[in-house]
């Protein structure tokens, strides 16, 4: 009997390793090591938390930023530069405000030299493929979010990838219009006698990646390395609601949940380092209302329950209790949340103690004791927005910087300890916290 070959991957990503420098000269190595083969007729997704390095390891695939140390290979060579059988779907839309649909498609073909006719043509075909018949002459601003990301869809089948990348590209629009934009990419890539031959996906969106791909890799964070590869046998379409499906899902939720709420003492950071925390996308308001809940379910819960019962993303659920644990109103033993003393003494008390209660526990943590102080000593305690946000990034490279700004105004408000002014763009010290609680 003849053996049969396996087939060779498309792409290999080799012992992989990205160090970035911050500005003080420190060097953080954002992907530790890693290795990852993909192949034809598959959907490869990268799942795990915010800010593990999942797009920036997108990115040194598709050639677009370069490793610190390891090989990208495309069909067995060592590639060098931009990856030429990849085009990518990003989070954000990223078209021109002043083409048209049709010309914002055509625009990728013009760069690479195409003539009219073959251009013509080729963004027919991709327009009614991604469902955009009728709007050929439509601009930007007259599509919906939807719209706008079938057009990025289109830009990017034009140039007939061997492999579609696709970083996040359903996070900014509707649920609805998620499912439908999933299902459709899902059908262009079972065509076989077209490309792209496969996907190559970023997510945070365990349902999405359980819908859509054929292998699931496991990202941890910090730095990131791959935590597991799961494949997933599921047949074509796939039904959200079979049981199969959810086993599938609850088996990733235990991995990543591992992960994420784990059971073990953090490491003492050396002492002369000072660290900040990286603060959770949740406000203090969704703080509250968890530890109320648990309040109403004697003190604990399980983390799927919640996820189940509050009809919320996991990954928000999830923010809500790391915020509320970094707060020590709760902690996360195995896969449950638990309520401490201090979140229970903080729903006894009057609003006025709640938020002298909040104050003592922000007050603890280092991003509001360094924002504080920058405060305390600018001209009239108050600083320009970006100033912080720069601060931000010095200290967390890998954080959204504006997302975290908003976590920081909205503790420090709940907390009495500082304010923002809109319109200036600044931050300034509270400087009668009692008489701010009092009201």
């Amino acid at each position: 009997m003849v053996a049969i070959p396996a087939k060779k991957p498309l792409c290999e990503l080799r012992d992989i390793t990205k160090m970035f420098t911050l500005p003080s000269g420190k060097e953080i190595t954002v992907l530790d090591h890693v290795s990852l083969s993909v192949h034809e007729e598959e959907i490869v997704a990268l799942l795990g938390p915010s800010g593990c390095g999942k797009s920036t390891l997108m990115r040194i695939l598709a050639g677009l930023i370069q490793q610190s140390s390891g090989d990208v290979l495309y069909h067995g060579d060592v590639m060098h530069g931009l990856n030429p059988g990849i085009a990518i779907v990003f989070q954000s839309f990223a078209l021109y405000p002043w083409l048209t649909v049709r010309q914002n498609i055509e625009e990728v073909l013009t760069a690479r030299a195409v003539d009219a006719s073959s251009r013509r043509e080729a963004v027919e075909r991709v327009i009614s493929l991604v469902g955009l018949d009728g709007f050929e002459d439509a601009y930007p601003r007259e599509l919906s979010g939807g719209m706008k990301q079938r057009v990025g869809i289109a830009r990017a089948l034009v140039v007939e990838p061997e492999i579609l990348c696709m970083d996040e590209p359903f996070s900014q629009v509707d649920a609805l219009t998620a499912e439908n934009l999933r299902g459709e990419a899902v059908r262009f890539w079972s065509d076989r006698e077209k490309n792209p031959k496969t996907i190559f996906m970023v997510s945070h969106d365990i349902k999405e990646v359980v819908f859509m791909a054929t292998r699931i890799v496991i990202m941890s964070a910090n730095p990131a390395r791959i935590r597991r590869i799961i494949d997933n046998p599921l047949p074509y379409p796939r039904d959200y609601r079979a049981r199969e499906f959810m086993r599938l899902v609850d088996e990733i939720h235990a991995v990543i949940t591992e992960s994420e709420l784990p059971d073990v003492v953090a490491p003492a950071a050396a002492p002369h380092v000072i660290e900040w925390e990286p603060l959770p996308d949740a406000g203090a308001s969704e703080v509250i209302g968890l530890l109320e809940v648990l309040d109403d379910r004697g003190g604990r819960e399980n983390v799927f329950r919640l996820v189940s019962d509050l009809s919320r993303d996991f990954g928000k659920i999830l923010n809500v209790c790391k915020a509320a644990e970094l707060l020590d109103f709760v902690d996360t033993p195995k896969q449950d949340v638990l309520l401490t003393e201090l979140g229970r003494r903080f729903l006894l008390a009057s609003i006025p103690d709640r938020k002298q209660i909040f104050r003592e526990q922000v007050e603890q943590l280092q991003v509001f004791k360094d924002t504080v102080r920058q405060l305390s000593r600018a001209d009239k305690h108050e600083v320009d927005q970006d100033a912080v946000m720069s601060n931000i990034v010095l200290h967390l490279p890998f954080e959204d910087p504006e997302r975290m700004l908003t976590t920081l105004v909205n503790w420090g408000r709940w907390a009495d300890l500082l304010d923002q002014d809109v319109d200036r763009k600044v931050l300034r010290l509270n400087e009668e916290p009692e008489s701010a609680a009092a009201g």
